[in-house]
């Protein structure tokens, strides 16, 4: 019952008034502290474990959690990779956190990966991190990349003004919803011939971009739903987030890690009753 409540997102010092609340039984919080703690062990022999040889999509996106680190609280990034299995099963594949995103750094992430067994990608779904792509070239150089475009075209409405936000959505609509990549590449000049001298950072982001951005063109529907954005790991961050946020900031990387583990179990099982 303690990790239950603890996977929920309740503070040890929450859990300890609930019990006794309920069953007028006080637990101290080092007790309660202790019998979470041994979910670490457990957690991080989950991180190391042997994973499948192929993965047909693997999805990859951070959260940001709030980290005391030398008595200072600070934003730090998680990063969860969520693979596809060739069964349709959705797998979390592991966590990591407190890293900068650096090409240097998804090389260490992506070997490690490779070592659990991991001999091919067909497809990375990602949210254009710092140098992920090219550590993907390295580790996985026949793997396809595909940038989220939901993503893209968030930051490309951050140049727009209130007034002009529909009426350029709806032309970028016309590019990602193009039959194929020519009417794509075509949709994008006759958009840069309309809002290109008032928006030209637009058009610069999507053509220099374009090679990541058009990937899923190359698949049928069935699979361009499942590859042109990140939203199936987003869902499950903002699942993390509930359930992190009554926590305010963790003392430790071990302990967010800890409630970042329960949280994805939780999930994870949920999912393992069917398929995408």
């Amino acid at each position: 019952m303690i990790i239950s409540l603890y996977t929920k997102g309740m503070s040890v010092r929450d859990i300890q008034l609930h019990l006794d609340d309920l069953y007028g039984y006080e637990l101290s919080t080092q007790t309660i502290s202790n019998i979470t703690e041994k979910v670490i062990e457990k957690a991080k022999e989950w991180q190391v474990r042997p994973l499948e040889k192929i993965y047909p999509i693997i999805f990859m996106d951070a959260t940001v959690l709030k980290i005391r680190v030398d008595r200072v609280v600070k934003n730090i990034a998680a990063y969860i990779m969520l693979g596809v299995t060739l069964e349709g099963k959705k797998e979390i594949i592991g966590i990591w956190i407190g890293e900068n995103e650096t090409s240097k750094y998804w090389l260490t992430v992506l070997n490690d990966v490779k070592k659990r067994g991991v001999e091919d990608v067909l497809i990375f779904a990602i949210d254009g991190l710092n140098g992920f792509s090219e550590a993907i070239s390295a580790v996985y150089p026949k793997a396809e990349i595909q940038r989220c475009i939901v993503h893209q075209i968030r930051n490309s409405l951050k140049f727009v003004s209130w007034k002009d936000r529909k009426a350029v959505a709806k032309d970028l609509r016309s590019v990602y919803s193009a039959h194929n990549e020519e009417d794509g590449q075509l949709a994008l000049t006759e958009f840069n011939d309309i809002w290109g001298k008032k928006y030209p950072n637009i058009t610069v982001s999507w053509t220099s971009h374009w090679a990541e951005l058009s990937t899923f063109f190359k698949y049928p529907d069935s699979v361009r739903k499942l590859i042109y954005t990140t939203n199936p790991i987003e869902s499950l961050n903002a699942t993390i987030k509930r359930k992190t946020k009554s926590k305010g900031s963790f003392p430790t990387e071990d302990s967010a890690f800890k409630v970042m583990y329960l949280a994805t179990q939780e999930q994870q099982n949920k999912w393992n009753m069917s398929s995408i």
